[in-house]
């Protein structure tokens, strides 16, 4: 099965909380551009995420979550001096955290910074034309003109009725295979 295989940059996720502390009482996201995920947007505001050893901004993604986390790849986190581990979305416990600093406030996050483990979303309908389930692990094949083909291992299969067909990967991971933009990737099993 082919699917959609995306490069998704370094963002934040927030709680209203957060967002509050970092742009003022009352602060709202604002929908920059929606995303391939139904629902999700990338958001005007932006963050500066502040480590040991350095600090990077970041967009903010919405909609509001119950828990702030940060994800990063991992040439990222040797930039901001942090050992984020490689770990699926909403998986922070026991990760590191943080100094966030906005507009009008800045706080220190406890945990929630993490290199997201590559993952493909799939609806229950696309998982079965695959022939996966959720959670389970596949390879993905990807190809580009320029000869940088590579084979994804270790890819997360998410399943959701939320969810529209598309695989995720870091930066580090789109600059090893010399992908540009959205490309399509092979299922393997």
């Amino acid at each position: 099965m082919k699917v959609m295989v995306e490069t998704s940059a370094r963002h934040i996720h927030v709680t209203k909380e957060v967002l509050e502390t970092l742009y003022g009482k009352g602060a709202t996201l604002t929908n920059k551009k929606d995303l391939s995920q139904p629902g999700q947007f990338a958001c005007v505001e932006k963050v500066t995420v502040v480590g040991p050893r350095g600090e990077m901004a970041m967009s903010i993604l919405g909609p509001e979550r119950s828990a702030t986390q940060v994800e990063i790849a991992l040439t990222d986190a040797r930039k901001l001096g942090i050992a984020a581990p490689v770990r699926e979305s909403g998986d922070i416990e026991g990760t590191p955290g943080c100094k966030l600093v906005g507009p009008k406030g800045e706080c220190e996050i406890d945990c929630g910074v993490i290199v997201a483990k590559r993952h493909i979303h799939l609806t229950p309908e696309t998982a079965a034309e695959a022939g996966v389930q959720d959670k389970q692990v596949v390879s993905v094949k990807v190809g580009t003109e320029g000869g940088r083909s590579l084979t994804f291992g270790d890819v997360v299969i998410r399943v959701s009725e939320k969810f529209a067909p598309a695989m995720h990967i870091d930066t580090d991971e789109s600059n090893a295979a010399g992908l540009s933009g959205t490309v399509e990737g092979e299922i393997i099993l």
